[in-house]
């Protein structure tokens, strides 16, 4: 409808300009809200608010002029309200039309093709696999999975990606983690260093290590602890960081190439972890891609090389690392240049991040999207940078910060570390509040904004809790169904359909008028990335059914009004399906 009445004020404009009452030059682009109060309309435009000062009229002098022009089958009504808006009443008759093309296109309701199947990544969670999951990451990847089916119902194409962190510093400190651990199992007396992963999980690696080994990577603790820097001690002496890089550098020596096999065992036993738990929280990638990779397929050195190429690496001979290479970012707007490659000829993770991009967009891709956590906000300047510098368009890179969820447990909050191993995993929360909470949940804020995640309200099962309300709505649909059943009535579609106009209840009008928005609400939802409106659209959807179905009897003795009935009551539940469906939260028959 909204396009019908676009083309219709962009057809008066063109009139009024061929009139010379307009000027032809004139830029504009027509903008509708859905009204709120009925006594308005049921959609209103301030386009002659917009245009008033450009034209050198009054806006409600300008909507004067328009309105004559603004005539359609499909309008009750065109009204001039307050300063200057107009706004637009629809004929029943085509408000209900919706009901029988919810009913004739079910699942395919609401999706289009405003994508014009453009190539679209995104990337999200991308953990690193140094532990479990938490209920912080969950967030990231409801989330991202629920943008992911947005832009696809919306008719783009659509890559799921997850980038494995299996290189790098926190890496190796897992690795070192598990070893000692493992060496404690086989007698070692140990001293674990303060900033090693402590969680149970590192100690069930070392465990099935030590099981599958025996003693193949025992070496003694003192030759293992000899001539390491001092561990922070309760006084604040030493240095835990320079402590944990020496046990590293110790594990590397020692083991020679059975380091690598320990390294693998941590990294390869957390992300079996990591794909089982997102598979079972519904969450699915079409890749997972290594950032070892690029190291391996000389990425790394290749986008450094094009760097210098385009002169944006310089070196500093009169500093004491001559050798280290600098990217000039802050010809970008970055705040300052950053390191690429060390003085030892080891790339940084921001190597690899500006590898890693290059290689995202070699791929073909229109638009790639990552998904971050908050803590992330400093990297996306310089990203953004690195593109530039490399000639591809830092607007083709989209970046959504998520601010964690903060989990409570009566009022007192849960403290998270995956160093200590004191967090809740994304798994225990799964099973204590079920999937369909957990994704809902996640879903019903904008990711920029701080989430307390309410475990009471998540496990309640009334009106207050919106993913159990907008479930009841669709049960009760079906129960109907079964009532007619039961009480020997017959549905007959095809009259339901041409009895719609004896939908008269102001409970009606309002669920069909909600039933009419959802494929425009769709598509801006996937626009702007905020799967958090259709959340809000559903519970909307749910109320207004509810309310309708404790005013209103369905199956009514009257068997038209009782089909018409039926099928404004299964258009709700076909809509609510649908929506569920896309933030990945099941539409259960009975309840």
């Amino acid at each position: 409808m909204k396009a019908q009445l676009e083309q219709l004020i962009s057809q008066a404009i063109k009139q009024l300009q061929s009139e010379a009452i307009l000027p032809e030059d004139l830029e504009f682009r027509v903008i509708f809200q859905n009204t709120k109060d009925k006594s308005h309309g049921d959609i209103a435009t301030n386009i002659a608010l917009m245009l008033a000062k450009k034209v050198g009229l009054k806006p409600r002098d300008l909507a004067e002029k328009i309105i004559p022009h603004l005539n359609h089958d499909a309008l009750d009504k065109v009204e001039l309200a307050g300063p200057g808006f107009i706004n637009f009443f629809i004929k029943a008759s085509n408000q209900n039309q919706v009901i029988g093309d919810i009913l004739s296109q079910q699942r395919e309701f609401g999706r289009s093709q405003l994508g014009n199947h453009k190539k679209v990544q995104i990337e999200y969670v991308s953990a690193n696999p140094t532990g479990p999951l938490h209920v912080g990451h969950g967030r990231g990847a409801a989330y991202g999975a629920t943008l992911a089916n947005l832009l696809t119902a919306t008719g783009h194409d659509v890559q799921r990606e997850y980038y494995v962190n299996d290189a790098g510093r926190q890496m190796n400190i897992l690795a070192a983690s598990v070893w000692l651990r493992y060496l404690e199992l086989n007698g070692e007396s140990i001293v674990f260093p303060r900033n090693g992963y402590q969680g149970d999980y590192v100690h069930d690696i070392a465990k099935t290590l030590h099981e599958q080994h025996q003693q193949r990577f025992v070496v003694a603790a003192e030759t293992v602890f000899a001539d390491l820097p001092l561990d922070e001690q309760e006084d604040g002496s030493g240095d835990k960081e320079a402590h944990i890089d020496g046990l590293i550098e110790a594990a590397q020596t020692l083991l020679k190439a059975d380091y690598e096999f320990v390294f693998n065992a941590g990294l390869n036993e957390i992300l079996a972890d990591i794909r089982q738990d997102l598979q079972e929280f519904g969450v699915e990638y079409d890749e997972w891609f290594s950032e070892k990779s690029l190291t391996q397929n000389n990425a790394v050195d290749t986008a450094i090389k094009e760097l210098q190429q385009n002169n944006h690496i310089y070196t500093q001979a009169e500093s004491d690392q001559p050798n280290t290479l600098w990217f000039r970012s802050t010809a970008f707007g970055d705040d300052k240049d950053r390191v690429v490659q060390r003085e030892n000829g080891q790339g940084t993770y921001f190597a690899s991040d500006i590898a890693y991009h290059r290689e995202k967009f070699q791929r073909g891709f229109d638009q790639v999207i990552n998904i971050w956590g908050a803590d992330h906000h400093g990297y996306v300047t310089r990203v953004k940078a690195s593109l530039n510098a490399l000639n591809i368009d830092p607007d083709k890179l989209t970046v959504r910060l998520v601010q964690f969820a903060i989990l409570y447990r009566g009022k007192e909050r849960v403290q998270m570390s995956t160093r200590s191993g004191s967090f809740v995993t994304l798994r225990e929360l799964r099973n204590e509040v079920g999937n369909d909470a957990a994704r809902f949940f996640y879903v019903t804020r904008k990711v920029e904004q701080h989430m307390d995640f309410d475990l009471e309200l998540a496990k309640s099962q009334t009106k207050d809790n919106p993913v159990y309300y907008i479930q009841y709505a669709h049960a009760r649909v079906c129960s109907v169904t079964r009532k007619l059943q039961e009480q020997g009535l017959e549905f007959n579609p095809q009259q339901g359909l041409t009895q719609l106009e004896l939908l008269s209840s102001e409970h009606e009008k309002a669920l069909m008028k909600k039933l009419t928005q959802y494929p425009e609400l769709l598509e801006k939802a996937a626009i702007n990335y905020e799967p958090h409106s259709l959340a809000n659209y559903l519970k909307e959807l749910a109320g207004d059914f509810h309310a309708y179905y404790n005013a209103n009897k369905v199956l009514v003795d009257d068997s038209k009004l009782r089909d018409a009935r039926i099928s404004l009551s299964l258009a709700v539940k076909q809509v609510i399906a649908n929506g569920l469906e896309i933030i990945g939260v099941s539409a259960p028959e009975s309840m």
